[in-house]
């Protein structure tokens, strides 16, 4: 397909009008750093009351996250920081959900200064996997005991939405055996990271049976944006990708996922950036988003901005993010990315994290054998942490917390505003602790190293004493626990995918 033919049906940004406020969009920039100046001082007992809040699973307003972002006191961080684990646990009991990133293509029309994508990087290898390719590339993630994938494209003619299409169906179509047990095993959920669609190829999208659709604004700073996403190109349009979402949702995608690329601009104005959007899916649809991302700038091959930004993120200051995001968004998932260091995830699991990667490879057919030493020309940016999905599943046991591979709720009809109203009513964390435990139970005999299976026996022993002890599960003569038990012991015995 020629660019123009392929751009004309890719990119139709008078589909954002019906959401626009007379042209205006949603991020206010005056109305965002006025609560930036404007609350910079709040009293410990304001501080205190914006916790209490949050704890009651309530968003927090500009104002009220802008004041726990200028706290320096170190006592009043500890607070903030315990609310945000007992949150987390409140929300999603006490486990990380695993996934694993599945690159399928390089090629891209746009150049945004800090990606090694971008289309000026003459040192890219740019490559878009076949169909077989993305089938063996699922077979080796397949191998580690992953259950969840995010599919990643770049945007360009090649790698359009009927290649996107193809692709997550031949991810589904993969079948392997595990290692350890030799059971059968697959993919139960594709999610999607990819650009901006119309609805017409949104709706192509949903049929497909993905989970959550995933758009990063990358900065809300409009300036900024500009500078990093040159006019020229799809991506230089800042509402065509602001609306994303809106338009998924739209389109009847329920559960889509927000980030920032953190390092851009300063991570204040891009936490109340993210706060914002959020509240503004609420109010349009009354379903705020699945998950937020909180990606760091990292090295990416030619970028200078990638380690050069005045607004790099410190670490103290990063922690600062994902804790501020626990309290001002309490219900949606907090994604950690491989990009950062092992030490780090270690902290921020500790601060509100519900998801992250593992084993993950971001080359271009990184996953096969045969790349195993995939270098950095064929990468977007560097990692931070290359451990096995088995060191970092043991070394959360280790924390006294629980792997999840669930998928359930994409498949009982827990998504979009079923499952916002089941997370803000602390319910929907009861599920997943029970599919988290059939799920674990599955890896530790399907995949584990005898050192994890170890340590994750006497976890699992330990989670189903709690469960046992919950009035929750034992309500109507423990009908949900005795129906978790006899899925468990089924699982023990070797069936595989079944959850509650």
């Amino acid at each position: 397909m020629m660019f123009n033919d392929w751009k004309k049906e890719a990119y139709k940004p008078e589909e954002n009008l019906k959401y626009l406020n007379k042209g205006n969009d949603f991020i206010d920039e005056d109305e965002i750093n006025s609560a930036l100046e404007q609350n910079r001082n709040a009293s410990a007992d304001e501080i205190r009351r914006i916790i209490e809040k949050a704890k009651k699973i309530q968003s927090l307003s500009l104002a009220e996250t802008a004041m726990l972002m200028h706290v320096t006191d170190p006592k009043l961080w500890d607070e903030i920081n315990a609310a945000a684990l007992e949150i987390k646990r409140k929300v999603y009991d006490n486990r990380i959900v695993f996934f694993a990133p599945l690159y399928c293509a390089n090629l891209c029309v746009n150049n945004c200064a800090y990606c090694g994508f971008r289309s000026e990087n003459t040192g890219e290898i740019r490559r878009i996997l076949s169909l077989n390719e993305v089938i063996k590339e699922t077979q080796s993630v397949l191998d580690t005991g992953h259950k969840r994938l995010i599919m990643v494209y770049g945007e360009h003619p090649q790698s359009d939405i009927n290649y996107m299409v193809d692709t997550i169906k031949a991810v589904y179509s993969v079948e392997r055996t595990a290692p350890v047990s030799g059971r059968l095993t697959s993919i139960r959920r594709v999610n999607i990271n990819a650009a901006p669609m119309p609805l017409s190829h949104l709706k192509k999208l949903k049929e497909t049976g993905i989970g959550t659709y995933q758009v990063f604004q990358e900065t809300y700073h409009k300036k900024t944006y500009s500078e990093v996403h040159p006019k020229n190109t799809i991506k230089g349009d800042y509402q065509w990708r602001l609306y994303a979402l809106h338009r998924a949702q739209e389109a009847g995608i329920d559960d889509v996922a927000i980030g920032a690329l953190f390092g851009l601009y300063d991570w204040r104005f891009e936490v109340l950036g993210l706060v914002a959007h959020a509240a503004e899916l609420e109010k349009q649809f009354g379903v705020g988003p699945h998950t937020v991302s909180v990606p760091r700038l990292t090295h990416a091959a030619g970028s200078l901005i990638s380690t050069k930004s005045e607004y790099l993120v410190s670490d103290n200051d990063f922690k600062k993010v994902v804790t501020v995001l626990r309290l001002a968004l309490p219900y949606p998932g907090l994604i950690i990315t491989a990009r950062e260091k092992p030490e780090i995830k270690r902290e921020i699991i500790k601060l509100g994290c519900t998801q992250t990667d593992a084993s993950t490879k971001i080359g271009i057919g990184a996953y096969q054998e045969c790349n195993a030493g995939e270098e950095l020309s064929s990468e977007q940016f560097t990692i931070g942490d290359a451990r096995s999905l088995d060191e970092i599943i043991r070394e959360v046991a280790e924390m006294g917390m629980i792997s999840s591979f669930c998928t359930a709720g994409y498949r009982c009809g827990r998504t979009g505003d079923t499952i916002m109203g089941m997370l803000k009513h602390c319910v929907e964390g009861k599920f997943c602790k029970l599919n988290a435990v059939l799920t674990y139970r599955e890896y530790l005999d399907d995949y584990a190293s005898p050192e994890t299976k170890a340590i994750g026996e006497k976890l699992i022993e330990q989670e189903i004493g709690q469960i046992k002890n919950q009035e929750f599960f034992m309500k109507n003569n423990g009908k949900l626990f005795n129906d978790f038990m006899k899925n468990y012991e089924q699982i023990k015995r070797g069936k595989r995918d079944i959850y509650i």
